[in-house]
């Protein structure tokens, strides 16, 4: 059994890495790629085929201290109102180059707080999207939502408009946690969100909880952890705490003396792990938690689980395309981000263009590097067969980058002729042997500690 001596000796407890919710990573992306190229790429999907949607509400009623996503804060409707017109716009625009029949096989509406429109907002932008992409039969259409910024009437209007999958930010219960990083969330009203969204037939529910938070302990831990199985979702997602107030600013309400160091954010995983490990669930990736029964668990086993932007995802679909400020597409040939500035992102939509402000076109090999860290991300494992058989890359080069990975943590990962993988007792370090297969160079500043 390795030792937390051993895991720091490999770099587990002060190095930062990226996520790899997609490769190369944000950081590298750059201004190569713009709204012509997102145009062509548009244009290039097969006609008839799915795609996946994303679609941005960067605004929140409170700016939660712990968040680094990109959001701002807003008390009134106004804003949120205009933001929506430049959405219809944006999704108008898509259709005038999106190809014929193209359906969608996953729709998710992210943020920020999605939660935060209306009931008749809510409804416009269902009817927009449909008018230019309907959902597919057996479709996926899921929204973030916030226990404190939901009602019958915005359900309502949800489930009309064909949701099925619910999403809602848990973080932590304990009251004096919740004060600290600005996240105001009683499990009575985290149950009553769930009630709601179960009394309209939607059945599949997402969390996500957090570990690593300040005046965290196991026995805190426990009790959050063991609350939200009494909620039963379908999959949860346990993330650590990414603690960087010089990227996000909002942090510096965080007092950074009441972290647990880097040990104790293991333990802290590690507590949470097992308890959903004994509730039933099945262990997906690094970092995800699923009934048997949910779809991310049912990929794995099948060997159908991928990563993006979201995290761990059952979606197959080659095509993900992003809309409002600073969301991502992915395409067979590249990324491509919208700008993040809503200002930014609102002057390019009303100029009848897309606001594309950076991204990456693949070359070299980025793709196959790609599905490497993918992979190792997934499954623990390459499968050497596969590699060669998809990518212009000698059985003799595969091996020789294998065994200077290995010997990067010291001959401890398994490489034989099936490829390469990483031990269970080793699966801690699996985003630093994921950053060994990056080619790019890397900002530590740009990115979360390893566990």
């Amino acid at each position: 059994m390795i030792t937390k001596t051993q895991l720091a000796s490999l770099g587990l407890f002060d190095t930062r890495v990226p996520r790899y919710t997609s490769y190369p990573t944000a950081p590298q992306f750059g201004t190569q790629v713009g709204a012509a190229q997102m145009g062509e790429w548009i244009a290039s999907i097969r006609p008839g085929s799915e795609i996946s949607l994303y679609v941005h509400i960067p605004f929140c009623r409170r700016l939660c201290w712990f968040c680094a996503c990109r959001t701002q804060g807003t008390q009134t409707l106004a804003p949120v109102a205009g933001y929506l017109e430049t959405l219809k716009q944006e999704i108008a625009h898509l259709g005038t180059v999106l190809p014929e029949g193209v359906t969608l096989s996953r729709l998710h509406w992210g943020g920020g707080t999605p939660t935060l429109l209306d009931a008749p907002m809510m409804t416009e932008l269902a009817q927009a999207i449909a008018a230019v992409a309907p959902l597919a039969p057996g479709a996926e259409f899921s929204v973030e939502i916030d226990p404190n910024e939901i009602d019958a009437r915005r359900m309502d209007a949800l489930a009309a408009a064909g949701m099925n999958r619910a999403s809602i930010g848990v973080q932590d219960f304990d009251p004096a946690i919740q004060q600290v990083i600005g996240r105001d969330q009683s499990y009575e009203i985290t149950r009553d969100a769930v009630e709601l969204i179960r009394a309209r037939g939607v059945h599949s529910l997402n969390a996500d909880i957090l570990f690593g938070l300040p005046d965290q302990n196991n026995a805190k831990i426990t009790e959050s952890v063991q609350k939200l199985l009494s909620l039963n979702p379908d999959r949860v997602a346990l993330y650590g705490y990414a603690h960087v107030p010089w990227m996000a600013r909002r942090q510096n309400m965080i007092p950074s003396d009441s972290l647990p160091t880097p040990e104790a954010r293991l333990e802290l995983f590690e507590t949470a792990r097992q308890l959903f490990l004994w509730d039933g669930y099945d262990e997906i990736g690094i970092d995800h938690f699923a009934l048997p029964s949910d779809g991310l668990a049912v990929a794995q086993k099948i060997g159908k689980l991928r990563r993006n932007f979201q995290g761990y995802t059952d979606d197959t679909s080659e095509v993900l395309i992003g809309l409002g400020a600073s969301s991502i597409s992915r395409f067979p040939q590249g990324y491509a981000q919208n700008a993040p500035a809503t200002s930014a992102h609102t002057a390019a939509v009303r100029e009848g263009r897309f606001s594309t402000a950076r991204g990456h076109a693949f070359g070299g090999e980025d793709a196959m590097r790609a599905r490497l860290i993918e992979a190792l991300m997934c499954d623990f494992r390459i499968d050497a067969a596969e590699i060669l058989s998809r990518f212009p890359i000698t059985r003799a080069a595969l091996d020789a980058l294998f065994q200077q990975v290995n010997r990067e943590f010291d001959d401890m990962l398994r490489h034989d002729a099936g490829g390469l993988e990483i031990p269970v007792e080793l699966r801690p370090l699996t985003r630093l042997v994921a950053r060994s297969f990056d080619a790019y160079g890397m900002d530590r500043s740009r990115h979360s500690a390893a566990i």
